[in-house]
Order: C-alpha cells, then sequence, then structure tokens
C-alpha cells in the first residue's frame, strides 16, 4: 500500500475520532472534567492530523530539519490553544 494511502486512511480514522468525540460533547454525553478532556483529545486529534499532511502529503519526511521546524511553530501552536481552551 502506497505511504499516501496509508496516511489517508490515517486521516480518516482521526476524523472519525474527531466527529465522534465532537458529537459526544456537543449531546452533553460528557461533561464537567470529561468534556474538558475530550476538547484537550479533539485538540490533540487536529496536531496529529497536521502532522500526517505535512510528513505524508508535503513530504517534510524527506527534509528532517525542515520538518524540525514545522514540528516546533505546530506543536507550540497547538500548547498555545490548548492553554486558551484551558483556560476558557
Amino acid at each position: 500500500m502506497a505511504h499516501v494511502t496509508k496516511a489517508w486512511l490515517l486521516l480518516l480514522a482521526l476524523s472519525a475520532a474527531s466527529t465522534v468525540l465532537s458529537v459526544a460533547v456537543a449531546r452533553g454525553a460528557m461533561s464537567g472534567p470529561v468534556a474538558t478532556l475530550g476538547g484537550a483529545a479533539i485538540m490533540a486529534l487536529a496536531w496529529a492530523k497536521a502532522r500526517t499532511i505535512l510528513d505524508a502529503y508535503l513530504r517534510l519526511s524527506e527534509a528532517p530539519a525542515v520538518r524540525g521546524g514545522f514540528g516546533l511553530a505546530l506543536g507550540l501552536y497547538a500548547l498555545l490553544l490548548l492553554g486558551l481552551y484551558l483556560s476558557a
């Protein structure tokens, strides 16, 4: 199976997990601290999807230095968003 196909299947799985968590939080199946953890998990899944796209589709896995720079920037941005989410 091609690398891009595997990445696409991974993106489908991550998107499905994000959707399930979002629906559970929106419908009230999760509440309180569990809903907060659900929101944090959704953000972590978004980070994983971004990494997958950068590695597989933009082929940053072939340029380790650039991949590291993008990974650092993406990680810091994800932590900033997580901090804002948790502080709200």
